[in-house]
């Protein structure tokens, strides 16, 4: 057991809509990952999507809504609901899911889970 630094994990890559698997917690992945433009319109049918921005800004566009998210905030979009995240520059995010959860929603689109 040792302690995480997020920012040391961030400097290691950086492709963007890749998370990266950088420990577990109670059967869900942590997560990394840096975001540019927009990624594809998508929903989870089975669990929560949850947004910590550690660095930047970021839109969670939804049909109804929007929801702006600044350095050390967080949104949870609940299951089921359509959202596309949108970053007009580079966002550094923390993510936690449920272990193997598809980042799109659909494991056949989604991006392949690696862990660093």
């Amino acid at each position: 057991m040792k302690a995480i630094n997020l920012t040391e994990k961030l400097s290691l890559f950086s492709d963007h809509w890749s998370p990266k698997t950088i420990g577990q917690f109670n059967g869900h992945d942590l997560m990394v990952v840096k975001v540019e433009g927009e990624f594809v319109w998508h929903s989870h049918p089975e669990t929560d999507d949850l947004f910590l921005v550690l660095k930047g800004e970021i839109d969670i566009e939804m049909r109804d809504r929007t929801v702006t998210l600044r350095e050390g905030e967080l949104f949870v979009v609940p299951k089921g609901v359509e959202h596309r995240p949108v970053a007009r520059s580079e966002v550094h995010l923390l993510l936690i899911e449920p272990a193997g959860t598809p980042n799109t929603g659909d494991p056949n689109t989604a991006a392949k889970q690696v862990t660093i």
